[in-house]
């Protein structure tokens, strides 16, 4: 699912207009302001017994005692969110609100 996502919105990122790309510091702030916290709570509720994940419907490798494919989920659909919403402001034709940056209408 996680690579069908990607590949869905990453030709967004080539979208005219659409510079999410070509910004990796901004988009990866965004990243960890998105899913950081949300990591940090899977760590510490998975280290509590809180929940757990089912060894049988995951891959094996793990990093901070998370399935890879769950700290790949935190790092995925926030970079598809990005990328579906300034594909959006740009078919819209909406000015991005940037610090210092003029709005042209």
């Amino acid at each position: 699912m996680l690579f069908g996502c990607l590949a869905v919105v990453l030709p967004l990122g080539r979208w005219p207009g659409a510079p999410v790309l070509s910004r990796p510091i901004r988009l990866t702030a965004t990243v960890l302001a998105a899913g950081g916290p949300f990591l940090l709570w899977d760590v510490i509720a998975t280290d509590r017994g809180q929940w757990s994940f089912d060894p049988r419907q995951t891959l094996r490798a793990r990093a901070l005692g998370l399935p890879i494919e769950e700290l790949a989920f935190f790092v995925v659909i926030p970079i598809a969110v990005v990328l579906t919403l300034e594909a959006v402001r740009v078919l819209r034709d909406e000015p991005r609100r940037m610090p210092g940056r003029r709005r042209t209408r």
